[in-house]
């Protein structure tokens, strides 16, 4: 199968080499590599000319943004910039982030398990982070959900869904819009992924909202977006971010900001969130 894969890089002169490598080194090689160097100030961008010199199949991409760390927007926004020159020969796309180490036989276990399901649309293994000098399943974790930092799409189910909404979220609504569609989803508990920066070690206050906000733009309603809230802080260990998501849901709604999903896309992400909610309390 034929993997092209993006990655969004800024400011990752400590990790973007190591995730290189271990891409390089797999037993099923990439097609075609793109990193959309977003408005970094280290050496990011030199790495990745070091590496693209002796890959072909590697390209770099430079790309002026913000330094604001904004989760959703600014990422899908540098994942597009690595789209738009990228052609359609791919069978599988990926949305990778820069401070990832992969398992030698990532890509070739991935692509058996497409073959092997035509309706599979999205696979990932799960993310370790290295705690007291070991690498620990990461807390944010769940044998349903694919993390932010590791999609990879069949082309039919990326094109389905409409590919990445450019907003927080977008990580969360790709599988909702991929299961409405009629695709699987798969992880697997046998690729461990170093995960060198743990999740929201750089995010600021003004992008807590936006986890409500998206949970508003999702169409969740309010008893399930409190639900959520509750579940997402205890699982952070941080209960003041409880407030900071039930904020960013309301001044969403008073702002009456655009919805990602359709109304109907909206009653079947209700429904599958009930159904997961009431499955947890038999």
């Amino acid at each position: 199968m034929n993997f092209y894969i993006i990655i969004p890089a800024h400011n990752e002169e400590s990790s973007i080499g190591l995730t290189l490598d271990s891409l390089v080194k797999q037993t099923l090689k990439p097609k075609r590599i793109v990193v959309v160097n977003d408005n970094s100030t280290d050496n990011t961008q030199d790495i990745v000319e070091a590496y693209r010199t002796k890959h072909s199949w590697i390209e770099l991409i430079n790309s002026k943004s913000t330094n604001e760390h904004l989760p959703g927007t600014k990422i899908i926004n540098a994942f597009y910039k690595g789209y738009a020159v990228l052609d359609t020969n791919y069978d599988v796309i990926c949305k990778f982030d820069a401070d990832l180490i992969f398992p030698n036989n990532y890509l070739e276990q991935l692509s058996m398990h497409f073959r092997k399901n035509d309706k599979l649309g999205m696979a990932a293994g799960f993310c370790y982070i290295e705690k007291n000098g070991n690498w620990i399943l990461e807390n944010l974790t769940r044998k349903d959900h694919i993390r932010g930092a590791l999609k990879a799409y069949k082309k039919e189910c990326f094109l389905q869904i409409g590919k990445l909404k450019p907003s927080m979220g977008w990580d969360t609504v790709d599988e909702l819009l991929a299961k409405y569609y009629g695709w699987e989803l798969l992880t697997d508990d046998s690729l461990q992924v170093k995960h060198l920066k743990p999740t929201g070690i750089s995010y600021n206050k003004a992008s807590k909202y936006l986890q409500g906000e998206a949970m508003y733009k999702m169409r969740y309603g309010f008893i399930i977006t409190l639900i959520s809230a509750i579940k997402l802080a205890y699982k952070k260990r941080r209960f003041d971010l409880f407030k900071d998501y039930m904020v960013g849901y309301f001044e969403a709604k008073i702002n009456n900001i655009d919805f990602l999903v359709t109304e109907e896309e909206g009653k079947f992400i209700r429904n599958l969130r009930w159904q997961g909610m009431l499955k947890l309390l038999k």
